[in-house]
Order: structure tokens, then sequence, then C-alpha cells
């Protein structure tokens, strides 16, 4: 397969992709949002809990 067979097939998945593909409403926005949110928080604790303890052990 050369190059312009690939660039091709990358151009038609990429215009499948954006054909299936919808914008979400409301309520998906923000309950997206909602879990990266708990994301961010949980691995912020983790770093802090890990930081915490190195520093209490003499690290």
């Amino acid at each position: 397969m050369n190059v312009q067979e690939r660039f091709d097939r990358f151009v038609k998945d990429s215009k499948r992709v954006l054909k299936v593909s919808r914008k979400p409403d409301r309520s998906e926005y923000f309950d997206l949002a909602k879990i990266t949110a708990l994301g961010v928080l949980i691995i912020g604790v983790i770093g802090f809990v890990i930081v915490l303890v190195g520093q209490l052990i003499g690290l």
C-alpha cells in the first residue's frame, strides 16, 4: 500500500467517523465533565498522599 492509497483510506475513514458522530446534548456534556473532574480529583488526591507519605518517612 503506497502513500497515496494510505492517505485516501485515511480521508475515507475520517469522513465516515465525522458522518456518524454527533454533538453531545447538554446533560451528556455535563455528565462527561463531572466524570472528568472526579478523575482529576482522584489522581490529585493519590499524588498528594504519595508526596505526604514520602515526606513523613523522610524521602
